[in-house]
């Protein structure tokens, strides 16, 4: 377990890749917001007003023993701004990670609100006018997705659906591809919905208007997001074994640095590059190095447009009567086959 800003973050490693997050709100002053979040409203109004407070919760597995308690009082987050205006959605998006395919599962009670009496998560993030959302609806009983595109709500998607006031609710998400599924209390609300507008986002809780709504032991399986330029490394890797090391250098032309986005060490990432990187991509200049075992070679990565937009630094095992001509010719089909994948340097680094 690690404490982030004052939020436990429980990850763990699964199968094929996977990874679990557990948002832990134990951690975190009772009347505080986790600071590894932040607020954004849709519509009109101020961000909501969301801090940790306690409340009792069911625990998640059955009791071991008869004698054991059916509740008890744990971290909770709640959403506590009273605002009765219509067009009020606030939203507390979570920084840490921006999320592909995943499964979500957390649990959601519905307080009270005069107005409105609305809990939900809304996924694939991109801004405040952006994002799918699944919520449900305690005064008027329903469960219900819709799609926000520039700040234009879809039709609904949803059935009528016995949602109580003050009781703790599950749903669950799933994202794959362009599939959306949802299951509440165990029931899937609506048949898996097919979409392609949002591929990637952020997640967040939701709520609208006076709602004040609590959510606690959310859950996201999920699976890490691979950038292209490591993805592109990794493929290569694989495909070349002559290939000692390989690395792609991001520049940062206002400080005249470079630092390593793509690397066959993962560990290499952030590390700072030196004056050769940064000027093949400033010159498009190479440069060729030998070593007792290895040699490498300092090229430019090109997009769509033939513009330099990163270094890549090859590492090949070495033979007798290595030259630079040869080497040269070794590395240039490595990163002309890598550029094949590049369209854009916003893609590459993404």
């Amino acid at each position: 377990m690690r404490f982030i800003f004052g939020l436990a973050l429980v990850l763990s490693c699964l199968c094929a890749g996977a990874a679990e997050m557990r948002l832990d709100f134990t951690g975190v002053p009772i009347g505080k917001t986790p600071t590894n979040f932040h607020g954004i409203v849709a519509g009109t109004g101020a961000p909501g007003d969301w801090r940790v407070e306690l409340d009792e919760v069911a625990p998640t597995l059955a009791p071991l023993t008869p004698q054991a308690p059916s509740v008890s009082r744990q971290a909770i987050l709640g959403q506590f701004a009273k605002d009765t205006a219509d067009e009020h959605f606030p939203m507390l998006v979570l920084d840490d990670e921006t999320f592909t395919d995943f499964t979500l599962v957390t649990k959601l009670k519905i307080v009270s609100g005069q107005t409105e009496q609305m809990a939900g998560i809304a996924f694939r993030v991109q801004d405040e006018k952006n994002f799918y959302v699944i919520r449900a609806n305690a005064l008027n009983r329903n469960v219900r997705f819709y799609k926000v595109v520039d700040g234009v709500r879809s039709p609904p998607i949803g059935p009528e659906i016995n949602v109580t006031k003050g009781t703790w609710h599950e749903l669950k998400i799933t994202c794959t591809g362009n599939e959306i599924r949802a299951w509440f209390d165990g029931r899937e609300p609506f048949p898996a919905l097919q979409d392609t507008t949002f591929r990637v986002g952020k997640i967040a809780f939701w709520t609208k208007s006076d709602s004040v709504s609590y959510f606690t032991d959310t859950v996201i399986t999920y699976k890490p997001k691979t950038s292209l330029a490591q993805a592109l490394v990794q493929n290569m890797i694989k495909k070349y074994p002559r290939i000692v090391d390989l690395k792609i250098y991001q520049p940062d032309m206002d400080k005249k640095e470079t630092h390593v986005v793509g690397s066959k060490e993962p560990g290499d990432r952030g590390q700072a590059g030196g004056k050769y990187e940064l000027d093949t991509i400033e010159s498009s200049k190479i440069y060729y190095a030998k070593a007792k075992d290895h040699v490498e070679v300092v090229m430019p990565l090109r997009d769509r447009n033939g513009e330099a937009i990163a270094a890549v630094r090859v590492h090949l095992n070495t033979f007798a009567g290595q030259t630079e001509k040869n080497a040269l010719i070794r590395a240039t089909p490595i990163v002309k086959e890598m550029q094949l994948s590049v369209q854009t340097k916003e893609e590459l680094f993404d």
